[in-house]
């Protein structure tokens, strides 16, 4: 009952390709999945790899070229035909999966773009704001009165005074 329930919610799902459709959990989440080919492709592209899958290929050689005869699994009279067809089924996984974890790396650069975009755009406009201030505070400043002005008049509105102090005394 609770499989058919499941498989009627997602054969109900239109946000996702029917043929992609599965009940296996790792594929699931195509987040999971893709952390998982990331994981395989970082991990194909160490050292230690390489250093592994060459010990891997010369234990095989070795063995296949000095144990008994009836204890071998592949000839190397036929060119270690069972060593060539792992080595490309490891490679006819390994691309795929490069090209999945690559395709991931291009979307979040795609993301990060965007928001280094959006961010570069508040960040213009948060300057042209800030400039347009600076500029009309400057504006108030320079019609504000300067302090040799206000002395200017104030020694003048003091020499009025005392004329007309003296005037009034003259009088």
């Amino acid at each position: 009952m609770a499989s058919a329930r499941r498989q009627t919610r997602n054969d109900s799902r239109l946000d996702s390709p029917k043929g992609l459709r599965t009940n296996f959990p790792l594929f699931q989440s195509s987040d999971r999945f893709g952390r998982f080919t990331e994981a395989i492709a970082r991990g194909m592209g160490t050292p230690w790899f390489l250093f592994g899958l060459t010990v891997f290929v010369i234990v095989w050689m070795i063995y296949n070229t000095v144990a008994p005869e009836q204890w071998r699994f592949d000839s190397a009279a036929i060119g270690f035909t069972a060593l060539t067809l792992i080595l490309s089924l490891q490679a006819s996984y390994a691309a795929p999966l490069i090209l999945l974890a690559q395709n991931r790396q291009d979307d979040r650069d795609r993301v990060q773009i965007e928001q280094d975009r959006q961010r570069a755009e508040r960040n213009l406009n948060d300057t042209e704001y800030l400039a347009r201030e600076v500029v009309a505070l400057r504006l108030a400043v320079k019609d504000l009165a300067s302090k040799d002005f206000i002395r200017a008049e104030l020694r003048s509105l003091l020499e009025e005074l005392d004329r007309d102090k003296a005037e009034s005394k003259a009088d």
